[in-house]
């Protein structure tokens, strides 16, 4: 397991942030417990508690100096937020899909419900949101890759894709209508999980202070 733990006291440290180390060990089953935790969705991977009790480490586990395995966990947030804005761009394309083939394929009062403005216009307007969500998520990607700064990028792509990708799936359990509430059509499903996107890792609001904050230089609001 990857574990950050404090290994100096608060009162040796000039702020909370500093005295933590990163450490890569093993999950000793007899000094630890693992409590599945229930989910509205992403049954694919477990999240769990986690209760550590008495577990000793070794120095030889340490990742990096003693005492920065904060810095070390802040240098991976970038490129997790494009992570996971890349995710929500999929999940809301997979939705707008099966909502798009839908569209075309059912059919009431002697025409497919897709040429009605009606289910149009919210489609089109899915379409549009997650490509220009996806050109940020390239452009902060790009930047990364490059060594360059990303921090705004990464947070914006993350806020924009979490938002467009909701919206798409949001958009195509309505399309569907009632069978947009059946599991066989799965679009129930990707809703569910467009959640996830726009929880973690960090909150659209915390996103926002943070635009204001050190892209537009107003002050800090907490």
């Amino acid at each position: 397991m990857l574990l950050l733990a404090r290994t100096t006291p608060l009162s040796e440290v000039d702020k909370p942030t500093q005295g933590l180390s990163l450490f890569y060990t093993e999950l000793a089953r007899e000094k630890s417990e693992v409590r599945e935790i229930e989910k509205l969705g992403r049954k694919a991977v477990d999240s769990n508690m986690l209760f550590i009790d008495g577990l000793r480490i070794p120095v030889a586990d340490r990742i990096g100096e003693e005492g920065r395995g904060f810095e070390y966990i802040l240098h991976g947030l970038n490129p997790e937020r494009i992570l996971i804005a890349a995710e929500a761009v999929g999940i809301g394309r997979a939705a707008l899909d099966r909502a798009v083939t839908y569209a075309g394929e059912r059919t009431v009062f002697g025409r497919p419900i897709g040429q009605n403005q009606g289910i149009q216009h919210p489609l089109a307007q899915a379409w549009m949101q997650l490509e220009a969500a996806d050109l940020m998520v390239f452009k902060a990607a790009s930047l990364y890759d490059a060594g360059q700064p990303c921090g705004p990028y990464a947070n914006t792509a993350k806020y924009l894709a979490a938002e467009a990708g909701y919206n798409a799936c949001q958009t195509a359990v309505m399309t569907l209508g009632g069978m947009g509430y059946a599991k066989e059509y799965h679009v129930e499903r990707l809703l569910r999980e467009s959640f996830i996107p726009r929880i973690a890792p960090v909150s659209p609001q915390l996103i926002m202070c943070f635009i204001a904050e050190k892209v537009l230089g107003l002050p800090k609001s907490y």
